[in-house]
């Protein structure tokens, strides 16, 4: 690489990794005597001297915004990675590609606008690599590879814990089951159970660790089966290495497993299972860390509980599974202390003996029992099974274990149940597999786990490297270059050091755990002894346990303390023997017995790094098996907050996820690859003698890689592949050219301002002279004009004087002529005072006399008046007051008497009441006088004074008496005036009984009447029951007339021509019967009925079958077939008909019509017929009790109706139907036109979807601008003026040809102006859709000359709109609204702003037109307008509905008149439709 000042380049820096940095100079200096030295100058304006050889070249043209695929990169070495991949996560593009790979960095914030059903909808069925990176793009590829080729497929996700891998992999299998969803209708499809099988998972599976709340502590393989259509028919979940040390031992801000945290949360069931918080169990304690941050372990709870129910457990085996959980807590609280005996352990306290009897009761086991499995284990020998006691160190180690297995058997299970409940398809011959594994792990203390990681971390890479090198001869061979001298980078030797038997570090360590006395410490040396002398092992200095082993990420030192521990999966005996004869089946069936081997000891060891291994080896073998997909997961930072970009951690990453790996692979073949059309436009100015001679792009890039004297390069078919640091020499020599051409441009540049500046300084001096001049001039003529106006000012002056004092003497003559002339007007003025006052007293006393004369003759004449009224209204009373005593006196007399005798009664009663109250009141005074005598007589002789007040209380009571006596007498006086009433009462009864007997003469008038009506009723009914008979008869006469004459046709079909006037008869009484007449009467048969009606339909259904499936055509622009149908229901009189089947068979004919293939026609033909029908029936039908169920009964009032209605217009029951406006259809009738109207929209629908199918390739080809052919006509040239000089691609005229053509198959079916408007409106809406979410998807598409391709394009289609005129284009134009704006970058909303400046970049100049701090601002604001669930998405969704309804369509389309529509040739020899001769010459008026 030649350096020169100025130079970009990468350097290493110890906080950033890499730094931007620009070459001062180069060769030793004296901080540096190095040869390889370069001074280079930082960003941030630091000097510093760095070694040449780790200098790395720096693309200064590169795009801001990054680019979404890193072989596109002009440079790719690891600082060109960090940085794109920086940039584009500033930007919120959290995925990228390299080569066929994801990278998806993890954004920690919600990005809902992503992952909507509308962004899975653009990917399908997308090519992989047309669209902006995704993860629906690598979904969405695996699965047309799958259905494509047949074979199965799988996609690998993986990462560090945080990275986001568990959340990518349920993104992924949504969109599969997305795409390859199950039918509709199945109760619990396999999609929902594998989507809901992973919160069961996470809670049994995931724990929180010190870089992830939700990190997945196991590996996990979904294999989704898929049918032949291409369709889900099954699942399978396969699961690795659990980490099983985690139930009993977590670290320091980590937690344990969610489901414990979530079980202590659950409310009810904790307290029946005796839990409290966690802080009271060991197993949680161990970390202070109880709650994770937005989580509610309450609500996590329940959705576990959910998925159970979903995945299909039951809940007794829910409640087992949470006994468990709850069991092994408080196992876990169980603690021993030593016994009386050498090494036996007891029970520590009584508490703990709490826990054990409580885990003892949820196992349901024996509490004794569980005791003795803890403290004691049985060794078996020939003579018999020794019992031997532990210490109790061993037994917190037993008590460890059981809760471990006991764990890892009840994850086992919930697998295995999934899979069950999910059901695998054994006849699936293709399956894509998501594989969700941790990625490369290296903490300060490495364990047994992080070997098992990073060993099968190694095996993926090795098959990751096997894949990026195949997919590297596959672009090689389809190039056709050469490429069989690029070596392949292997790991096999790290591979063999760890699983190769006989001295792996597998099977040394599980050597080492055979044998009893063997410890970390021996198992350190074996392996040093053995494994020595490999690259790969080292030994740390200050450890003589731990070993360090180079992988493909980087060294990595594992602490071997606990690996015998952790490798040994033993079952103790006692364990097993205890829970397999558990009174719960679910936890013996966890513990099903086996059959023991005899042994020495009741430990059963298994290898857990043995097991891993072979299930990593299957696993390996069903990935190669399939074919691959990869997903990178990147932890952007150790914070877990958005918006920070670590450079340090995710190199770390890109190296442990074997993304530098991949890179490295290419950068040993042919790193950087470009089309010749990119190499071209940027290398092109190197030979511009050759660039307007006509060469294709091949030739000149050979010739520019000739003439710089470049070698090792191969030029493919469509590309040219350069070896490394080839591009670094062109871009060097590219920039020579610029620095040379700037210099030339500088110097020109400072000639012309020189020459401007001198210039502009002698029209300065010129400027100057005048000035001075002109000043010099006003001066001069400023003094002779102040000498003038000082003349003239004492000219003013002296005439202002003299005028004051002329002013002075005349305001002075002025003032005595206005006072004199004032005293006499005052004197003149009192006079005329004077004379008015005396005038006014005199009108008024004059007024006063005449008043009071008025006022005495009024009340005089008013006096007379009332007298004479008087007079004649006392002779009028008179004369009332005779006449009323003559006519009403009886009546009046009986009234008055009534109401007296009342009156007496109601005082009687209460008078009554009154005596009975006065004499009660009386007998009680009387009572308590006597008492009071009494005491009195006793109390006698002891005081006189109280004697006399007792003798005047008497006296009163006496006098009270001689009231009472009076009052009794009054009563008797007024009975004595009742009895008399009653005499007169006796009078007025007579009177009433004379009375009574005249209202029985009045009875008897009126009965004589009534019988006369009766006789009138009676003749009625006798009428009705004629009537009855009369219709019974026509009912007949029609019947026998059908058959007359379907005899007739049957001899000879010229008869049936004859007769004219019977078959109009049978005709009119056949229209005219099913409306006008009452239903057939019942005596006739159900079987003549039924033959009658059958044979009818079928003569109807053959008229209206010939309607339909032949072309009938236009006549005048109006739908024959539409105009027959309409003429012929109103014939047949269906409309009013409360049971029909033509209505259903109509719309069958018509749905079975548009199934034929050629639907180009037939669609248009219809929607002009159809719509035509539904105009003439909403218009000219009423609906009459359609809401009603039809009945075939009907009231006497109804009939009696229909009576009068026949005897007023005998016509209407036999002649022929009057015309009206509207026609009272029954219910069957207002369902067909419900049924025709969906038809209708059923019909626009599949012409709009039709269109768009057709549209749609069109407009993938419009979106961006093609390549213009260099050659011929000479190179394109760069200005902005002149960049369209050659004609615009012909897709857009495929565009306006094919809208030529729609609309030349709408005019020859007549279709109404109105349809032809709403088809164009949402065709055009779909062209705006797809435009403008095309641009907002495809990087490629937002460029300066696409922009302006696109903008050329919708000029075009508004002059079509243009042409088109508004009838039948509408708001055609309107809907392009947002493509136009996005185009000219007008009113959008934020969101799509956004996304158009991060997805915009200048394909000319290299330009950007926005800076990155309006880009940072406007990204905030979509992370602050991110809650709001309508402006998620930036994309728009395509208009689905119908945009019209039946009203606008009775409102829009004219009024038919068929007058002019003749009888169709095909229908003159129906029989049936012969009435159409006469009807169709009929005018018809319509609404």
């Amino acid at each position: 690489m030649i350096l020169r000042p100025g130079t970009a380049v990468w350097v290493e820096h110890p906080d950033l990794t890499w730094a931007e940095a620009e070459v001062v100079s180069s060769g030793p200096t004296p901080a540096a005597s190095s040869p390889s030295a370069v001074t280079v100058v930082l960003s941030n304006g630091v000097k510093a001297v760095v070694d040449g050889r780790k200098v790395l070249p720096r693309d200064t043209e590169a795009d801001l915004g990054g680019v979404d695929d890193m072989t596109k990169l002009a440079y790719l070495h690891e600082p060109g990675v960090l940085c794109n991949l920086a940039r584009r996560y500033t930007l919120n593009e959290i995925y990228t590609y390299t080569g066929r790979i994801l990278i998806a960095i993890n954004p920690f914030a919600r990005l809902p606008h992503l992952y909507d059903m509308h962004m899975m909808e653009q990917y399908r069925g997308v090519q992989f690599g047309e669209l902006s990176p995704h993860v629906f793009a690598v979904a969405d590829a695996s699965y047309r590879a799958m259905v494509g080729e047949n074979r199965s497929q799988s996609i690998l996700v993986s990462g560090e814990s945080g990275a986001g891998k568990t959340e990518t992999t349920k993104l992924i299998m949504r969109y599969l089951t997305f795409v390859g969803g199950r039918a509709t209708g199945d109760i619990r499809s396999v999609e929902q159970q594998v989507l809901e099988s992973n919160p069961l998972l996470e809670a049994f599976g995931n724990a929180r660790t010190v870089r992830n709340d939700n990190s997945s502590r196991f590996g996990k393989f979904v294999e989704i089966q898929f049918d032949k259509s291409g369709r889900i028919s099954g699942a399978a979940v396969r699961t690795y290495l659990l980490e099983r040390s985690r139930v009993v031992q977590i670290s320091e801000s980590e937690r344990n497993y969610h489901c414990y945290y979530q079980l202590c949360a659950s409310g009810q069931d904790a307290v029946k299972y005796k839990l409290a918080h966690p802080k009271n169990f060991n197993y949680l304690n161990q970390s202070h860390t109880y709650e994770l941050e937005g989580v509610s372990d309450a609500e996590e709870y329940l959705k576990t509980r959910r998925a159970m129910d979903i995945v299909g457990i039951c809940f007794s085996h829910q409640e087992a599974i949470f006994r468990i959980v709850a069991a092994i807590l408080h196992l876990g609280n169980i603690e021993f202390s030593p016994g009386k005996d050498f090494d036996s352990s007891v029970i520590k306290d009584e508490k703990c003996k709490l826990h054990l009897q409580m885990a003892a009761d949820l196992l349901m086991v024996d509490a004794n029992l569980l005791l003795s499995t803890l403290c004691y284990r049985t060794i078996k020998t020939p003579e018999g099974n020794i019992v031997k006691a532990v210490d109790s160190s061993a037994a917190v180690i037993g008590r460890d274990a059981l809760a471990k297995t006991v764990y890892a058997r009840l994850f086992d299970w919930l697998v295995d149940n999934i899979n069950k409940s999910i059901g695998q398809d054994m006849e699936s011959r293709a399956q894509i597999g998501v594989l969700d594994i941790y990625g490369f792990e290296c903490f300060k203390y490495n364990s047994f786990e992080q070997l098992c990681i990073n060993f099968a971390n190694e095996k993926l890479q090795q098959h990751f490297n096997k894949h990026v090198f195949k997919m590297e001869q596959e672009e090689y061979k389809t190039e056709e270059i050469n490429w069989s001298y690029i070596e392949f980078v292997d790991n096999q030797d790290i591979l063999d050091l760890i699983e190769k038997k006989p001295i792996g570090i597998v099977s040394l360590l599980d050597e080492a755990c055979m044998l009893g006395k063997s410890t970390h410490e021996t198992f350190a040396m074996k392996l040093f002894q053995n494994l020595r002398t490999h690259p790969r092992l080292e030994k740390p200095k200050l450890s003589k346990t731990d070993f360090s082993l180079s992988h493909f990420a980087g060294k990595v030192t594992y602490q071997t303390d606990l690996f015998l521990e952790k490798n040994r999966d033993y079952i103790i005996a006692e364990h097993q023997n205890l829970l397999s004869s558990s009174k719960c089946s679910f936890i013996s069936g966890l513990f099903a017995s086996q059959q023991d081997d005899p042994s020495k000891s009741s430990y059963k060891f298994s290898s857990v790094a043995s097991r891993f291994k072979q299930q990593l080896q299957a696993l390996m073998e069903t990935l190669s098996s399939t074919e691959p997909h990869y997903v990178r997961c990147i932890k952007p930072n150790s914070l877990n907050c958005p918006q920070k970009f670590e450079n340090g951690s995710v190199l770390q990453q890109l190296r442990s996820g074997g993304v530098l790996e991949a890179i490295r692979i290419s950068l040993a073949g042919y790193p950087t690859r470009r089309t010749y059309s990119e190499f071209v436009n940027r290398f092109g100015i190197l030979v511009p003698e050759h660039m307007d001679e006509r060469f294709d792009e091949r030739s000149l890039t050979e010739r520019i890689l000739k003439q710089l004297n470049l070698e090792n390069f191969q030029l493919g078919r469509t590309k040219v592949f350069l070896r490394a640091g080839q591009i670094a020499v062109l871009d060097s020599r590219r920039a020579e050219i610029l620095d040379n051409a700037a210099r030339i441009i500088q110097g020109q540049f400072q000639t012309f301002f020189a020459r401007n500046k001198f210039l502009s300084t002698r029209d300065a001096s010129l400027s100057l002279q005048v000035y001075c001049r002109g000043c010099l001039a006003r001066n001069m003529f400023e003094a002779k004009r102040q000498i003038a106006a000082a003349v003239s000012v004492e000219k003013y002056a002296r005439r202002w004087f003299c005028r004051c004092a002329y002013l002075r003497l005349r305001s002075a003559s002025l003032v005595i002529q206005s006072g004199i002339r004032y005293i006499l007007a005052v004197q003149q003025g009192l006079h005329f005072k004077n004379a008015k006052a005396s005038t006014v007293i005199q009108a008024w006393w004059r007024m006063r006399k005449l008043h009071n004369f008025y006022q005495q003759y009024r009340q005089a004449t008013v006096l007379l008046q009332c007298c004479w009224k008087q007079k004649l209204a006392k002779r009028v009373l008179r004369n009332l007051k005779h006449a009323a005593y003559e006519t009403g006196a009886l009546r009046e007399a009986k009234g008055k008497l009534e109401k007296s005798l009342e009156d007496l009664t109601l005082r009687f009663t209460l008078e009554r009441r009154q005596r009975l109250a006065a004499e009660e009141s009386k007998a009680s005074e009387v009572s308590k006088l006597l008492k009071v005598l009494e005491s009195v007589k006793l109390e006698l002789e002891a005081s006189n004074e109280e004697n006399k007040n007792n003798y005047k209380k008497i006296s009163s009571l006496q006098y009270q008496l001689e009231l009472l006596t009076r009052d009794q007498e009054a009563l008797r006086n007024t009975l004595a005036q009742m009895e008399e009433v009653k005499r007169e009462n006796i009078t007025l009864k007579s009177k009433n009984i004379e009375m009574e007997q005249e209202l029985l003469k009045a009875q008897k008038c009126s009965h004589d009447n009534m019988d006369k009506l009766h006789d009138v009723e009676k003749n009625y009914l006798h009428l009705r029951d004629n009537l009855q008979n009369l219709e019974d008869k026509i009912s007949n006469l029609e019947d026998e007339n059908h058959l007359l004459r379907q005899k007739a046709l049957n001899l000879s079909p010229r008869h049936s021509r004859t007769g004219p006037s019977f078959r109009r008869f049978s005709m009119q009484s056949k229209e005219s019967s099913p409306v006008k007449l009452a239903p057939l009467p019942h005596n006739l048969t159900e079987l003549r009925r039924s033959r009658m009606n059958s044979d009818r339909h079928e003569d109807y259904h053959d008229v209206l079958q010939r309607c339909i499936k032949d072309d009938m055509g236009f006549k005048k622009g109006k739908p024959v077939a539409a105009c027959i149908i309409y003429k012929c229901l109103l014939h047949w009189g269906v409309f009013e008909a409360e049971r029909t089947t033509i209505f259903d068979f109509i719309i069958h004919t018509i749905n079975t019509v548009l199934k034929t293939e050629n639907e180009n026609d037939i669609l248009p033909y219809w929607l002009a017929n159809a719509s035509t029908l539904l105009c003439m029936l909403q218009r000219n039908l009423r609906s009459k009790g359609f809401i009603m169920a039809p009945s075939r009964s009907s009231s006497d009032t109804h009939l009696s109706e229909k009576a009068n209605e026949t005897f007023r217009s005998p016509l209407k029951a036999f002649g022929q139907r009057t015309s009206m406006s509207h026609i009272d259809a029954r219910y069957p009738a207002m369902l067909f036109k419900q049924q025709l109207t969906a038809s209708l929209e059923k019909i626009f629908g599949l012409i709009r979807d039709n269109l768009k199918k057709e549209i749609s390739p069109l407009l993938s080809l419009c979106i961006q601008a093609p390549k213009l052919a260099r050659g011929g006509s000479g190179r394109r040239s760069r200005s902005p003026d002149v960049t369209f000089q050659q004609p615009i691609s012909t897709h857009w005229d495929r565009i306006v040809k094919f809208l030529d053509s729609l609309m030349d198959r709408l005019h020859t079916n007549f279709v109404p102006s109105f349809f032809i408007r709403k088809l164009v409106t949402q065709v055009f809406s779909f062209i705006n859709v797809q435009l403008f979410n095309s641009m907002l998807l495809r990087r490629e598409c937002c460029t300066f000359s696409n922009g302006e391709y696109v903008k050329s394009g919708l000029c075009v289609l508004e002059k079509w709109i243009v042409d088109t005129k508004h009838e039948h284009a509408g708001a055609a134009w309107d809907e392009l609204k947002y493509i136009r704006q996005a185009v000219d970058f007008l009113a959008l909303s934020v969101r799509q702003i956004y996304r158009l400046c991060t997805m915009y970049w200048d394909d000319k100049y290299g330009t950007h037109s926005v800076s990155a701090e309006v880009v940072a601002k406007m990204r905030d604001m979509v992370s602050n307008d991110g809650q709001n669930p309508v402006s998620n998405s930036f994309l728009m969704d395509d208009d689905l509905s119908i945009p019209f309804t039946t009203e606008e369509i009775a409102e829009e389309v004219p009024a038919i008149d068929m007058s002019s529509i003749e009888m169709p040739t095909s229908l003159r020899h129906v029989h049936s439709a012969q009435f159409l001769m006469q009807h169709l010459q009929s005018p018809y008026m319509p609404r």
